[in-house]
């Protein structure tokens, strides 16, 4: 039975009382998301999971540093059991409240200081359906599961800052039973696989992600697949995991999933993780794709354009990553971008007549582009709405459009480079487009972007 924490560790005489870390980062559309007081740097999780049960016995250490001194601090973990709680090897007390798990360690956690955290915990993972109506967490498939977790799902598998401005590395081993055949399922996760362990009626993997990456777009994937492994003509390893129901509508990823990535790399700057590649499985309910870190997953065989934008995502909303989810057009409004620059490098239509398409409304994803300004959905439940998609691309051509293409792409390849790795926001942006332009860009950015009316013409 945890034990509810009711006030400050004790503080050396004369010394600067420890506080509690706040209960969220106070983002406006999510703002019980993440944490207060710490910055997470690495995520080493172990998970023993048994599909026939769709059962989940997790180990978590987080190793993170104070940005204060620290009484006690909170976790973003929702429905799965806790059974005990360290800090730095010592056994913390640890409560429950909704989606907070939160911690006090046996001594106060000065500011600047590094510290690990480790809880354990099992139980049955939750899937979450979001005000929308798609669902998120942990997912069951035909054959296995999968963990989907934007914006708020990952917070159901493991307990962690779930806020996009912490970025941390990870490493996950995860464990699952063969099948009544005695065959092994596979077990797909972010970065590289660097360790396979087969113990007789178990087998055990080992993914690492070596670069940043947000909680959303953490994933782990239990199933049967066809998998190769290439490299583009760069020399960057691929990695390709299909379900078998959907190797024959997939037999073009294989050719694309290399072509795109070095296109991108050519248009957007240098590819920024040491592997690409896909999860193609059959889970065609789902109705939606997401950007997982390296290796994005789809629903079903995905056609070019979803391909493209997945794959441009890993640029633009991977690597740099919003600072709050009101940034998301960052996200979206580049990824839609890329699908309208392959169109135009293809040969098909340019990317003005895709623009002109998306204003006169004949666009088949127009509709409902002009419900509010793309910087700024009202409400987390349309933080993925046409506005942050559609017109956030259209805010893209039009400061293409206002810049020339040198320009442009320059700035591409800028905000790529700069903020690799990282976190960035709306008005770094602008800012930079200005500087790197030498214009006053501030008409299209009120027009275009914070306005939320049609504007009367283009």
């Amino acid at each position: 039975m945890s034990t509810v924490c009711t006030g400050s560790t004790p503080h050396p005489a004369g010394a600067p009382a420890a506080k509690p870390g706040a209960a969220g980062v106070g983002d406006r559309l999510f703002p019980s998301l993440g944490n207060g007081g710490y910055d997470v740097a690495h995520y080493s999780l172990t998970m023993d999971y048994v599909l026939e049960t769709n059962h989940l016995k997790g180990a978590a250490v987080i190793t993170a540093r104070a940005t204060q001194d620290l009484s006690r601090f909170n976790l973003d973990f929702a429905g799965l059991k806790v059974r005990s709680a360290t800090v730095n090897g010592t056994d913390a007390r640890f409560a429950r409240k909704k989606n907070e798990l939160t911690l006090t360690p046996a001594k106060a956690i000065k500011d600047g200081e590094t510290f690990k955290a480790g809880i354990t915990y099992d139980g049955t993972p939750r899937m979450i359906e979001d005000a929308d109506g798609a669902v998120e967490g942990w997912i069951e498939t035909d054959d296995g599961s999968t963990a989907l977790g934007q914006p708020t799902g990952s917070m159901v598998w493991f307990p962690g800052n779930h806020h996009p401005s912490d970025k941390a590395t990870y490493d996950m081993t995860v464990t699952v039973p063969k099948d009544e055949d005695g065959d092994p399922y596979d077990v797909i996760g972010n970065g590289e696989l660097t360790k396979e362990v087969d113990k007789g009626d178990r087998v055990t993997r080992h993914w690492r992600s070596k670069e940043p990456m947000a909680s959303y777009l953490a994933n782990v994937t239990v199933g049967y697949f066809e998998i190769t492994q290439d490299r583009t003509d760069d020399g960057l390893p691929v990695y390709l995991a299909v379900d078998p129901d959907e190797t024959e509508s997939a037999e073009d990823v294989a050719d694309l999933l290399p072509e795109v990535t070095d296109w991108a790399s050519k248009r957007f700057g240098p590819y920024p993780f040491s592997s690409t590649g896909a999860i193609v499985d059959h889970l065609p309910d789902l109705d939606y794709a997401l950007e997982t870190q390296t290796k994005p997953y789809f629903d079903s065989a995905p056609g070019e354009k979803l391909l493209v934008h997945e794959l441009a995502h890993q640029w633009f909303g991977n690597s740099v990553t919003p600072r709050t989810w009101k940034d998301m057009w960052l996200n979206e409004g580049f990824a839609n971008y890329a699908e309208w620059l392959w169109e135009e490098d293809q040969g098909g239509k340019t990317a003005q007549e895709t623009f002109e398409s998306f204003y006169d409304g004949t666009h088949p994803e127009s509709d409902g582009i002009w419900d509010f300004a793309p910087a700024d959905p009202p409400r987390a439940a349309r933080v993925s709405d046409p506005p942050v998609y559609g017109r956030g691309a259209m805010v893209v051509h039009k400061v293409r459009e206002a810049v020339g293409d040198e320009a442009f792409f320059g700035i591409l390849r800028t905000w790529t480079g700069q903020h690799r790795h990282k976190n960035a926001d709306t008005q770094q942006f602008i800012t930079l487009c200005e500087r790197k332009s030498g214009k006053d860009l501030s008409q299209v950015f009120d027009t275009w972007l914070f306005h939320e009316k049609k504007p009367p013409a283009i």
